[in-house]
């Protein structure tokens, strides 16, 4: 479809013309195809949309359509197009058991494998928020990913501060007619963020008739169940056309405690198991078996629990838990409630202390709450979508049409998950037993509660604690477009949308807190010395609330709901104009012309407790607001040179250019040029150069600053051993004020790393060169039906890429400086001078990576008759030849193409046989076997062989039949088919879910069962 002019609607023989370019359910090649006579339309599912195209003889007819992805000029032939565009249908997302865009796009077909943002990453910190889900291509990230709506911009939504991309979720389902992907870098047609491809959502149009679909799909395990009802209503008159859609989408929760990978994590490593304390997947000593959910490293979800941390205590006067050494001679600091215990501490034993070679394994202590189990594995959202569209005829300004498009969209969603408990029960107070009332301090005053030492810690279960979120999106749009003289046409549109969050958790505030530990003895019990608020005094420390039971009123009390609210704004005006020149051998020269202009602003305001830092042992973050600007003149031009001629059949040239100013850094320039020589008609060469750029989103100029917690493991002050080992580190922590440069010094406090936006440095736009190059041959085989072949080579290099230093980093590069708090870098980072010397690192967005991405895309299509029907084979292969991004010019450059989440190869096939009104499906999903090795890990092969962290080839396999009739369709399935769970690896260096690592590739929620039945009314 010309979405920037009517002509070439109006001048197709039917609608058809702009209809389905490729049967493939995932990503049908945009092959080079012959042209066809008077191609009719073929209503598959009697939805009043051409689904496929079909000759008079009833033979598939695949060419004359239009594609708007990669050109802005009208009549386009997108089977003759410089790159390769992908193509899938929306038969065929509901014959692949699909259930939403963003399971459609999150697909391995079009993200080749790579990792991407979805509803299995409740538990962590992305930009969009919780619940987003948004599109990676080549693995270059979201904010490198250009989605559009008819040719247009989805201007991000989502909730917090880091809102920067689409959020697949606002999607129109109900009125998808088809999605192009165009993988590869296209800024001089579309502007900024399409570096590594575009994808565009093409709706349904000129839409006639009552459509009503539903599907349902539903997990084996019986939980995760989504749900999709929708109704389309159309109808076109002399001079005007309307559309609307309604839809509601409702995902149920899948959680822990639904699959078997997650319901008892353990360390999964192949050596040492059992053998001491302090390796292999440690063994439960009260059960004899692994045990589960242990802590202490990446990729372990276990949290301390049921314990205490009391000054030192001598292991030899008290009671030893199971799991301490017989004669153990240390010293005790960590005490799990025990009724029979006795010795110096009676009713506890020992279960951790000591530290060097002499401490003892934190998995001898209990690490697994039961309320892990009802985290969300996948999280539960509803969603509503409005779709309106319409067209009026004004029979004048040069023939126009007056158009307009509304998208509104409400995503209400929510994520459980799990956390400690640790109360700080001060030095001292009448609340500690006097058998816990120590003559020494456990901790001097920590940041949350300053000035008052800590005399008992507690290490409990808080339980489950929700994340939920209101996501409301608008998208309106007004435009003109019409005839000039010379076969020109014109197209000029404005456009608006919103995005507003409301984003709730109910969180322990930490004045509420130490009001309630501060108290005073009141009859037989305590009263807060501070009565305000209503203030509840804290409970006692007994067992029970060392075991997660807290009073109900107190919990009450200092557990409030903290709500945030996010506003995303963006205004849109352009105009295009496109038409002939003069004529060359091969035809007419097609050239358009254009100009834009955007507006975007961001407001994040958190709620103040979390401005404050009020927010107990939970991130805080501080106003993230600001806003850009940017106009653009752009041009597009397509010369002919050469068409049936010997041994050129086609050779065509294309170019385009792009002149961007934005208020925040300036101007920039991107160009692109490309062409495809046909020597034959069953050959086609085809290859594209240009330039792209991003610029900075608003939240990486903007980011207010925003606090978190690291381990304090990662001081580089830490544990250090003798002088010789390290000794400008050691010198420089010395330096810092901690006695002895650190020897003997052991960090209990977390680093605090402050997180800022790069407005104020200077932040500017990432710039890229990318290059395709592909062969695309479709011999005639006769009777042997009709096969298509494509190999397109592509490579992608960014530059001046948008990027924080880790907090790592800045420490590492800092201490290990000879010159120390002379480098700037050292302005980063600040220390307390005093006990217990807490570091606070900052780090901001600047423009200092690279990143590079290249492969290969392998396409196959062949459809044949077979007996009394229709046989059709797709096959899309994608092999990554490299992908890495890097940091700093020091760091090392380490291919991530083959290691663990990043398979070399992956692969979408699929296989339909069509019988009269029955058309049946096999399809395969591949993802090639992935590792990581001791170079990649940083570690010793020794220690590399102490973990588990390949993948064995990964196939999902799905089948289903559909059923057609005059006014209605019927298809069901299965997803998933041989019920395939992820694969296991080791805690230690990957983030998991259960056993498994935290990826989207895999298939979490098992066999799955789908129905979807439409009908259509005339």
């Amino acid at each position: 479809m010309n979405y920037f002019g009517k002509a070439a609607l109006r001048g197709s023989t039917s609608l058809c013309a702009a209809a389905v370019l490729a049967a493939g359910v995932y990503a049908a090649p945009a092959f080079a195809q012959d042209a066809v006579d008077e191609p009719a339309c073929v209503d598959a599912d009697n939805d009043g949309q051409c689904d496929t195209l079909s000759n008079a003889d009833g033979s598939s007819a695949t060419s004359g359509a239009i594609v708007v992805t990669g050109s802005r000029l009208r009549s386009r032939d997108g089977f003759n197009t410089p790159d390769p565009i992908q193509v899938i249908t929306r038969e065929e997302t509901t014959q692949a058991g699909f259930n939403s865009p963003a399971e459609v796009l999150q697909s391995a077909a079009f993200t080749n494998g790579q990792a991407q943002i979805n509803n299995s990453y409740g538990g962590f910190v992305v930009n969009g928020g919780p619940g987003v889900n948004t599109l990676s291509l080549r693995g270059l990230g979201p904010t490198r990913t250009l989605i559009l709506l008819n040719g247009r911009r989805v201007a991000p939504a989502g909730s917090r501060g880091s809102v920067g991309s689409a959020d697949l979720n606002v999607l129109p389902s109900a009125m998808i007619e088809r999605i192009e992907v165009l993988n590869g870098g296209a800024s001089s047609i579309y502007g900024s963020d399409a570096i590594a491809g575009v994808v565009n959502i093409i709706t349904r149009n000129q839409f006639s008739g009552l459509y009503l679909e539903a599907q349902q799909n539903v997990p084996q395990a019986g939980a995760g169940i989504s749900g999709r009802y929708s109704t389309v209503l159309g109808y076109n008159g002399d001079r005007f056309n309307v559309a609307a859609s309604l839809e509601y989408y409702n995902r149920t929760a899948f959680k822990f405690r639904d699959a078997d990978f997650t319901q008892c994590q353990t360390q999964n490593r192949p050596t040492g198991a059992g053998a001491d304390i302090n390796s292999g997947s440690y063994i439960d000593p009260r059960t004899g078996q692994p045990k589960c959910y242990t802590t202490g490293t990446t990729g372990e979800s276990g949290t301390s629990i049921n314990l205490i941390g009391t000054p030192n205590l001598s292991a030899s006067t008290v009671a030893l838990g199971a799991g301490v050494p017989a004669g153990y001679n240390s010293t005790c600091n960590r005490f799990r409630p025990n009724p029979a215990a006795g010795g110096a501490l009676p009713g506890y034993e020992c279960v951790g202390g000591g530290s060097g070679a002499t401490a003892l394994s934190v998995n001898i202590r209990d690490t697994f709450p039961q309320s892990l189990l009802n985290n969300d594995l996948v999280s539960p959202a509803r969603i509503y979508t409005g779709f309106f569209q319409a067209g009026y005829e004004l029979q004048a300004l040069g023939d126009a049409e007056l158009y307009t498009e509304v998208l509104v969209n409400r995503r209400k969603s929510s994520q459980l998950q799990s956390r400690q408990f640790t109360i700080d029960y001060p030095f001292g107070s009448p609340l500690i037993p006097t058998g816990l009332r120590f003559p020494t301090a456990f901790l001097g005053p920590q940041a949350t509660n300053p000035g008052v030492s800590v005399g008992v810690r507690v290490f409990a279960d808080y339980g489950n604690y929700e994340n939920r979120q209101t996501v409301d999106y608008v998208k309106g749009l007004a435009g003109l477009r019409g005839n000039l003289p010379m076969d020109w046409e014109y197209d000029l549109y404005v456009a608006k949308a919103w995005s507003d969050s409301d984003y709730t958790t109910d969180l322990i505030l930490t004045d509420r807190l130490n009001q309630s530990l501060d108290v005073v003895a009141s009859g037989s019990g305590f009263a807060c010395r501070n009565t305000g608020r209503g203030c509840v005094a804290a409970p006692a420390l007994t067992p029970a609330v060392v075991g997660g039971q807290y009073p109900s009123d107190w919990f009450n009390f200092v557990v409030q709901p903290v709500t945030g609210h996010t506003a995303f704004r963006e205004e849109t005006a352009a105009m295009f104009l496109n038409g002939p020149l003069f004529a060359l051998p091969g035809g007419d020269i097609q050239l358009g012309v254009g100009a834009e202009y955007r507006k975007s602003s961001i407001d994040d305001t958190p709620s103040i407790e979390s401005q404050t830092g009020n927010l107990y042992n939970f991130t805080g973050s501080g106003l993230t607001r600001g806003s850009d600007s940017v106009w653009e003149i752009f041009g597009e031009a397509e010369l002919p040179i050469l068409r049936d001629l010997p041994f050129a059949y086609n050779l065509s040239i294309t170019g385009s250019a792009r002149y961007t100013n934005y208020k925040s850094y300036g101007g920039q320039t991107t160009y692109k040029v490309g062409g495809i020589f046909q020597p034959i008609r069953e050959i086609s060469l085809r290859g594209s150069y240009g330039t792209s750029y991003r610029a900075p989103a608003l939240f990486e100029q903007f980011l207010g600053a925003t606090s978190g917690f690291q381990s304090s493991a990662s001081d580089p002050c830490n544990n250090l051993t003798t002088a010789a080992s390290n000794p400008i580190r050691i010198a420089n922590c010395a330096a810092d004020g901690i006695p002895n440069g650190g020897l003997g010094f052991s960090a209990t406090s977390s680093i605090r790393v402050l997180q800022r936006g790069g407005a104020e440095s200077g932040l500017g736009a990432e710039t890229s060169r990318n290059w395709t190059a592909g062969l695309v041959v479709q011999p005639n085989l006769g009777s042997f039906g009709r096969l298509s072949l494509s190999a397109d080579y592509w490579n992608i290099l960014v530059e001046n890429g948008v990027s924080q230093l880790g907090f790592g980093t800045i420490l590492q590069q800092c201490y290990d400086d000879p010159d120390f708090r002379a480098e700037s870098i050292c302005g980063l980072v600040v220390r307390e001078k005093t006990a217990p010397y807490q570091l606070t690192v900052t780090t901001g967005y600047v423009n200092i990576s690279t990143a590079r991405a290249s492969g290969w895309d392998f396409n196959a299509r062949w459809e044949l008759p077979v007996g009394p029907g229709k046989f059709r084979l797709n096959a899309d292969v994608t092999k990554f030849d490299d992908r890495f991004t890097q940091t700093l010019p020091t760091d090392a450059v380490r291919d991530n193409i083959g290691t663990l989440n990043n398979p070399e190869w992956s692969g979408t096939f699929a296989a339909n046989y069509s019988i009269g009104r029955v058309d049946l499906r096999y399809g395969v999903d591949w993802l090639s076997s992935t590792y990581s090795d001791a170079d990649y890990l940083g570690v010793t092969q020794a220690v590399r062989d102490t973990y588990i962290l390949e993948a064995p080839d990964y196939f999902l396999h799905q089948a289903s039949v559909r059923w057609k009739g005059d006014n209605f369709s019927f298809t069901v399935g299965v997803r998933n088919l041989f019920d395939t769970t992820p694969p296991y690896i080791s805690s230690g260096f990957y983030n998991r879910v259960g056993n498994a690592p935290l990826y989207n590739g895999f298939d979490y929620l098992g066999r799955t069962y789908f129905a979807n039945i439409s009908t259509k009314i005339k």
